[in-house]
């Protein structure tokens, strides 16, 4: 992470606060966290929810295969344009609550697993619903999605959809954060 990010990321905070939810960019200690819960040479697809500067992308990135398809959401334009010249052979879009359709506009049907860095509970009720929804929809049954949080607010919402299979306290971070290892339940 450079001094450039920080502020491009601190700005980002002080103009939308509900849409960011911390002052600085994750630690290299979360986006490791957050990556190794995941087994990657299975993964086709996957998407990351949330990347503002890309520290866990970065991640990403050095852990993802080739043949694997690779969707990066993030609403902040001058964030997301940065992460396309950094990342220029995943596919990159603005919004998270339209994530179905982005997958399917790249003929991507599943992913195997989802990636989040935003704050949901910062979130109005309806767009946190329509995420979860999305993510749930989006995941094939016993798919993986990691994310972190600064609370755990979001472990009664998260259980209605997924199962919790785990979750990890860095105190490592500003502010400390969880991160929830949740797997798609299985349909009957």
């Amino acid at each position: 992470m450079n001094s450039d990010e920080t502020i491009l990321f601190l700005k980002s905070f002080v103009k939308n606060p509900k849409h960011v939810g911390s002052i600085i960019p994750s630690s290299r200690f979360l986006a490791s966290k957050m990556v190794s819960h995941a087994p990657w040479p299975e993964f086709q697809a996957i998407a990351e929810l949330g990347a503002g500067t890309g520290a866990i992308t970065r991640y990403i990135e050095k852990q993802v295969q080739d043949s694997t398809k690779v969707f990066v959401f993030e609403s902040n334009q001058i964030m997301r344009t940065n992460l396309q010249k950094a990342f220029p052979t995943f596919s990159f879009y603005p919004n998270a609550a339209q994530l179905v359709a982005s997958m399917k506009q790249e003929g991507v049907q599943q992913l195997d697993c989802i990636f989040s860095g935003l704050p949901f509970f910062n979130f109005e009720p309806e767009l946190r619903n329509t995420l979860v929804d999305q993510i749930d929809q989006a995941l094939k049954p016993g798919g993986l999605f990691i994310a972190f949080q600064y609370s755990l607010q979001m472990k009664k919402t998260l259980s209605k959809h997924f199962v919790i299979e785990n979750i990890d306290i860095v105190p490592l971070n500003i502010p400390p954060a969880f991160v929830y290892v949740c797997r798609k339940k299985e349909t009957i």
